[in-house]
């Protein structure tokens, strides 16, 4: 049996243990998404929803107040909250990137229309903060508004830095601190904080959920130069054809001699994209070490999330989240 449970990953095992608590989510989610008056939302949101994501985020939430020792109800209310921040993100991110494609799956503004995504998203923001509110913690409050707002704002800088080979790492860290690490942040922080978990508690977890966002994003841009389509729920070079200045590309641009700073600036900055110019890419990344520099990026994220967590006892919950830090980097080696 010992060796059964160790051959399941961490993130599997996690959806084992917290198997309970993720299906009376699950049972808040349906009846919260569904509206008496305009039944495109239901829909539209059942069909991202749906779709096989694998609920991270809000089982990060479960995980964060159950480590703690929460014995109430609103860490379902709390998971449910960052579920509905995260399904609305992707609904607006799929339209400003003008997406056909998410988990393997048509995007919602390619089956409805992008009015219909961007207003069920709004929707979704709208019963999160329904379902925050509900929790009567102002302290929980102003962590998720504060995250809804730092995903929005980096979502706008993406925008001026997509495209623009004087992007540097700095500013991509920004990005994905905002649109990403923001929210993973948020959800473990606000499982510490409703069980009311000491300060310092609350911290590691925050700590916990940042670097761990981080290296998950780092993974996802390195997975889109080297994954598979089946695996990744996307066509591998996306982010090449919509221009994205990844870390990727960020490294290979940084070491570019004045020809291959041509090609970049052709493909990136003008779009002018050619049959074979993603195997050039590709080329330029490997002759520079640039996917190899991400891969390490990821590596350090991943050992800081675990870091995160040290202070914390002993304990099931405890080592599944650091063996998830070690799964989320395993994606990229």
């Amino acid at each position: 049996m010992n060796s059964l449970v160790k051959s399941i990953g961490p993130f599997e095992r996690l959806q084992a243990l917290l198997a309970e608590d993720m299906e009376a989510v699950n049972a808040l989610i349906a009846t919260r998404m569904a509206s008496e008056h305009a039944p495109r939302i239901p829909e539209v949101t059942a069909h991202l929803v749906q779709a096989g994501g694998k609920r991270l985020r809000p089982l990060l939430t479960l995980a964060a107040a159950k480590l703690c020792g929460y014995g109430g109800d609103h860490h379902i209310r709390l998971a449910a909250t960052v579920e509905f921040i995260h399904t609305a993100t992707l609904l607006h991110d799929d339209v400003v990137d003008e997406s056909e494609q998410r988990r393997g799956r048509p995007t919602a503004n390619l089956l409805w229309d992008n009015q219909s995504s961007v207003l069920v998203g709004d929707y979704l923001f709208s019963r999160s903060f329904q379902l925050m509110v509900e929790t009567g913690s102002l302290r929980v409050l102003d962590i998720l508004a504060n995250a809804s707002a730092v995903i929005a704002e980096g979502e706008v800088l993406q925008l001026s830095a997509a495209r623009n080979l004087g992007t540097d790492e700095a500013t991509y860290m920004q990005v994905i601190r905002g649109k990403t690490a923001a929210l993973f942040a948020a959800a473990t922080e606000v499982g510490g904080v409703i069980a009311e978990a000491d300060d310092a508690v609350v911290a590691a977890l925050r700590g916990y959920g940042d670097a761990l966002g981080i290296s998950f994003q780092i993974v996802d841009d390195l997975l889109d130069y080297g994954g598979t389509a089946a695996a990744f729920g996307k066509n591998i070079g996306d982010d090449f054809r919509e221009r994205k200045m990844s870390l990727p590309v960020i490294r290979a641009v940084a070491a570019a001699d004045a020809e291959e700073r041509a090609f970049w600036a052709r493909v990136i900055e003008k779009g002018a994209q050619e049959d074979g110019d993603l195997e050039h890419a590709l080329d330029l990344m490997r002759q520079h070490g640039a996917l190899e520099g991400t891969r390490e990026a990821a590596l350090h994220w991943g050992n800081t999330a675990r870091g995160a967590l040290a202070p914390l006892p002993a304990s099931e919950l405890r080592d599944l989240l650091v063996e998830l830090s070690d799964f989320v980097v395993a994606r990229a080696v």
